[in-house]
């Protein structure tokens, strides 16, 4: 069925999907996979050890994976397109489908259509009839889409897939730039003596007296400042943190064993005065291969085993002054630090790829219902 309207071509979906169910009979040992809310596949959370893998579906290649449990309350279609050659296996529970004819449709077309929050929001209202607030098959066959001729739905795909790919790329890289990043930063202990760390830093308390700064901060246990969960009313008691210096803090019991400390690379800000700040004092420590050196689960361990208390275990700036390491030539440092820029570049543009992502697909929608 379709229907012509100021919004071009609408097709039923079920008039163009079959379901696919093909189970794994032979018990082939395949990998386990759910499907998050994000439309990707990931590796099963549940304990597959004792599972009768027989009782699972086998999904391939171009093969969508369904599931219409909590969509009203997740306001979010679990659906996922599989792009990979080696198949997998999917729980019993899911539902999965194939194109009928991909000369008419292309399977990557349809992900598009439901990889956006304008379908996600349909869902959620479609599921409101539902007990579970499920968007039950017949429901989710029923739903209109946008069908342009194959030559533009292809072009479609290939803008699409060109940001796909590149945020695919800069995520491959990110892994192996950040351990050899610290495979380097390991490998300065073997070839230079380690001194102690007071010998390069010195703590700083300066008090936001004039109240001349408004940014209030906080540091968590991923070494990044957050905004504050509290705020103090008496601001002029907090602490200044000048970018290019350090903040920790001192408690490091409710944290685990990582010693919450960051290096200020944003605005001038004030954070609590239970925090300690320092910067560097000798121009031959890099503040960003320090950062670099906090950043070890080595030394988070030896936070946690240093600091001492009765309620509250503290790490304090005498015990960081303490800590050793070892400080290579500047040009060295520079190098290791190069790497983790590398790293974060890589990050960054795959992070800013997926977020152009979710904006391309309404875009793509309304090029294809234009025709």
């Amino acid at each position: 069925m379709s229907v012509n309207n100021e919004l071009g071509n609408l097709v039923r979906l079920g008039d163009y999907i079959e379901v696919y169910d093909v189970k794994n009979v032979n018990s082939k040992d395949l990998p386990f996979c759910g499907i998050n809310k994000d439309k990707t596949f990931m590796p099963t959370v549940a304990d597959t050890n004792e599972l009768d893998n027989s009782k699972y579906k086998i999904v391939e290649k171009d093969v969508f994976v369904f599931s219409g449990m909590q969509t009203g309350r997740d306001v979010c279609i679990r659906l996922a397109l599989y792009d990979k050659d080696k198949s997998i296996l999917v729980s019993p529970a899911y539902t999965t489908f194939i194109i009928k004819d991909k000369s008419e449709i292309l399977p990557e077309y349809l992900f598009i259509q439901f990889n956006r929050f304008q379908m996600d929001r349909y869902g959620w209202f479609l599921s409101d009839g539902s007990i579970r607030s499920n968007l039950d098959w017949n429901v989710f066959c029923d739903i209109m889409i946008p069908l342009p001729n194959p030559y533009t739905q292809q072009e479609l795909v290939d803008s699409y897939n060109g940001l796909k790919a590149l945020a695919e790329q800069n995520e491959a890289l990110i892994r192996p730039l950040t351990e050899a990043c610290q495979a380097y930063i390991v490998d300065c202990k073997k070839k230079y003596p380690e001194v102690e760390l007071g010998e390069y830093i010195e703590e700083i308390d300066e008090r936001n007296i004039s109240n001349e700064i408004t940014l209030t901060q906080g540091v968590d246990v991923n070494m990044q400042f957050i905004p504050a969960k509290r705020e103090a009313a008496d601001k002029e008691g907090t602490k200044i943190v000048r970018t290019g210096q350090f903040a920790f803090n001192k408690v490091v019991k409710a944290n685990g064993t990582k010693l919450p400390i960051a290096l200020r690379t944003g605005p001038d800000c004030i954070i609590s005065s239970s925090y300690a700040v320092f910067q560097i004092s000798n121009q031959n420590l890099d503040a960003k291969f320090l950062r670099l050196w906090f950043a070890r689960p080595e030394v988070h361990r030896y936070c946690g085993f240093i600091s001492q208390g009765t309620t509250r275990d503290v790490f304090s700036f005498e015990d960081l002054c303490n800590m050793k390491l070892p400080i290579p030539q500047p040009e060295v440092q520079q190098a290791i630090v190069n790497l983790y820029n590398c790293a974060e570049e890589a990050k960054k543009i795959a992070i800013e790829a997926r977020e152009k992502m979710k904006t391309l697909c309404p875009a793509l929608v309304q090029r294809a219902m234009k025709g």
